[in-house]
């Protein structure tokens, strides 16, 4: 696991390897990437008859360890029938109390994946959201983990990872959730 606390050696080397992957994504991914929250967010809005922030939210709930297709299928799933099903219990609880009315901020963990992923979705536009997810971590420390834990429930190391995407993003002249998709997508296509 990278240090909660770091030097700035070890940021800038994060922040600089973010901004690697960034280039090294062909301009179809880059085109893709850029995309990538604004799609969700009318995915978000489809599967929820318009009421954007419960779509973004359910997606949210149910993202943790699953692909975005599975992740999408969920999430269409449990709108149709009316409740959530086919992940952990934490994660369904989540998204029935949301799609029940419960306002997503009041049930994701904001501080961390799932919540930044709500409001990357329910915002693309958002200047600050970003989601730290392996696969960010992975590109940050450029080394894949596979099934080894990351410690992104620690919230210094989270921020600290949030951080240096903004570091990127800033230096690219780009919103972090923008940065974070395009790399992600150029990371996951380059992983298989």
């Amino acid at each position: 696991m990278i240090p909660v606390k770091c030097t700035e050696l070890q940021r800038t080397a994060y922040t600089q390897a973010v901004i690697d992957q960034w280039h090294a994504a062909t301009a179809d991914q880059r085109a893709r990437g850029l995309q990538w929250y604004a799609t969700a967010h009318e995915f978000a809005a489809e599967i929820a008859a318009g009421e954007t922030h419960k779509g973004a939210g359910v997606l949210a709930a149910l993202s943790a360890n699953k692909s975005w297709a599975e992740n999408c299928r969920l999430a269409r799933k449990a709108f149709a029938e009316g409740t959530a099903s086919g992940h952990v219990r934490d994660a369904i609880t989540k998204a029935n109390r949301i799609m029940t009315g419960t306002d997503p901020s009041e049930v994701l963990p904001m501080h961390l994946k799932t919540g930044a992923f709500y409001l990357c979705i329910v915002d693309p536009k958002d200047p600050d959201a970003v989601v730290i997810d392996r696969h960010a971590h992975d590109i940050a420390v450029r080394e894949i983990y596979g099934q080894r834990d990351r410690g992104l429930g620690a919230v210094g190391r989270y921020n600290l990872l949030a951080d240096c995407y903004r570091a990127a993003a800033r230096k690219i002249g780009e919103i972090p959730s923008k940065v974070q998709a395009v790399t992600w997508v150029a990371h996951i296509e380059r992983s298989r």
